[in-house]
């Protein structure tokens, strides 16, 4: 679903520039409510069934926390604490802290109107992260920088259905690894005024992005309001390690959420079974959550995986397999049965190539995590040869797919159903509807009518120049980045921002930078 932005018409004599602006430039589909039944394959005595498998790996198994903070504040909280850092964790204890996390969160966004929430029946959908490579506005495979990375979160800023500018799309390799953290944050905040995602490389990165959140909205704000989100990833299997668990306390000491994020290669790090691995799965994200509420109570945070499974013959992981969407929908369930919002993986796609391959998995993935239920939608636009690109062409035409997932995953409109059905006499058997004034007023919203898939007919494509879908996807790219306008941000916040930046540059060490070496 697209909509024109209001009050933007075309006026004779602006300029071609103008003309294309009001062509490309879209608003940002409010948050998406789910209109349509979730897909749960586990009955409700399935449901208990992991969930008592999982409490028994806490309380018998344990997960092994390597980091000496988190295991005094497990010890404080009454934990059993064995082999130095192996953490058994009594299943009233877990229940009891994720009682405290709230249901739903509402993501504040520097634009006030384009403040969203998940939870619940809420969903938001957010580009990927993580790329060490980009395929460009020529399609070529290359390494990124930080303009780079400005023009993927310029995109994201035009693309309707994506609410967030994430944080680096694409890793800008050509500014030292130890102070990219700053130039990525100050690069989703200026490029966007939506909601975007924190690093969370290392504990002191965290607190550099929670200080430039608090120049940009104030330090009292974050107190009460949730402005970025930060992901921390387990090592599966069953351990957390000191560089996410300090991510994570940065964040929820200043009552921000992170999405606690095991990651699942089903079969390498989880057993050679789907409900086997989200049993796994589940306990360990549900350490991290309990551990979030020991840091500090009432804190928001988000159930969170990554998940993929393994191919045997070659040990590279798979995007779009059955057993990923069965994951999900269980995942969706047992996230459901806790009460807390959940985080899945969007539009995956392993081909080094936007073709068939990528097209199918993505949209297989994409279908099921609609259907499943997921309220932050991450990696929803670019993924490719299994995230090691971001691909700008995959870019459009998945934040178009997500689009049309959006629409879908509405439900049913009835608003104008008598007004319709009142129609039908005035056209009768053999007539059609095209000139019907129904059909009329309603013909550009009534079905969605995508922008880069082509439909017409084999001459007319032709004519066109016979345009594949990456063809199509780049020239929409240049023409969004025409007409792309910069929502400047205050300018005192600006040089408070560039400022910050600029002392911590000085504080941190490049030596250890310009790494271009993935």
């Amino acid at each position: 679903m697209t909509v024109a932005a209001e009050g933007k018409t075309r006026r004779g004599g602006r300029s071609s520039r103008r003309t294309m602006r009001e062509d490309v430039r879209e608003t940002m589909l409010p948050t998406l409510k789910r209109g349509l039944p979730l897909t749960e394959p586990m009955s409700p005595e399935q449901v208990e069934r992991i969930d008592a498998a999982s409490m028994d790996i806490l309380e018998n198994v344990g997960v092994v926390f390597r980091d000496p903070i988190a295991i005094e504040d497990w010890r404080a909280a009454g934990a059993d604490i064995r082999d130095g850092d192996r953490v058994h964790l009594d299943r009233g204890m877990v229940r009891e802290l994720i009682r405290t996390i709230p249901s739903d969160i509402t993501l504040t966004a520097r634009d006030p109107n384009k403040t969203v929430k998940l939870g619940g029946p809420h969903s938001i959908f957010i580009p990927m992260t993580g790329a060490p490579y980009l395929r460009d506005l020529d399609d070529v495979r290359r390494t990124p920088t930080l303009d780079d990375l400005g023009m993927f979160h310029k995109l994201s800023h035009m693309a309707p259905a994506m609410h967030s500018s994430a944080h680096h799309i694409v890793e800008p390799c050509d500014h030292p690894i130890s102070q990219r953290h700053l130039r990525i944050t100050y690069s989703s905040m200026k490029h966007s005024d939506k909601t975007f995602m924190g690093m969370t490389t290392s504990p002191r990165n965290a607190e550099d992005v929670l200080d430039m959140c608090a120049i940009l909205f104030g330090e009292e704000y974050l107190e009460t309001h949730t402005v970025v989100t930060g992901n921390c990833n387990g090592n599966s299997p069953l351990v957390w390690d000191e560089v996410m668990l300090g991510a994570m306390r940065a964040f929820n000491r200043r009552n921000q959420p992170v999405l606690c994020s095991p990651f699942v290669l089903g079969g390498a790090n989880t057993p050679a079974s789907t409900a086997a691995s989200v049993a796994q799965l589940n306990a360990e994200a549900l350490s991290a959550l309990a551990y979030t509420q020991v840091v500090r109570k009432g804190c928001p945070a988000i159930y969170g995986h990554y998940l993929s499974t393994v191919s045997m013959a070659s040990g590279a992981p798979m995007a779009g397999t059955p057993e990923i969407s069965l994951m999900n929908f269980m995942i969706g369930q047992m996230a459901r049965f806790y009460g807390v919002p959940w985080r899945t993986s969007n539009t995956l796609g392993g081909s080094k190539i936007l073709d068939a391959q990528a097209g199918y998995e993505s949209a297989t993935t994409l279908m099921a995590v609609l259907m499943s239920g997921a309220n932050y939608i991450w990696h929803s636009a670019g993924w490719n040869e299994a995230g090691m690109h971001c691909s700008v062409a995959k870019f459009m035409l998945d934040a178009e797919q997500c689009a049309m997932g959006y629409r879908m995953a509405q439900g049913i409109d009835w608003s104008d159903f008598d007004e319709a059905l009142s129609a039908i006499p005035d056209v009768g058997p053999g007539g059609h509807y095209l000139g019907h004034p129904h059909t009329l007023e309603k013909f550009q919203t009534a079905y969605f009518m995508p922008k880069l898939l082509d439909n017409n007919s084999i001459e007319q494509w032709v004519a066109d120049g016979s345009k594949d879908a990456t063809t199509r996807a780049l020239e929409s790219a240049r023409a969004t980045l025409a007409a792309y306008e910069e929502p400047k941000l205050d300018e005192g916040v600006n040089e408070a921002l560039l400022d910050y930046i600029a002392r911590r540059e000085r504080e941190i060490p490049a030596a250890d930078a310009l790494n271009n070496d993935f």
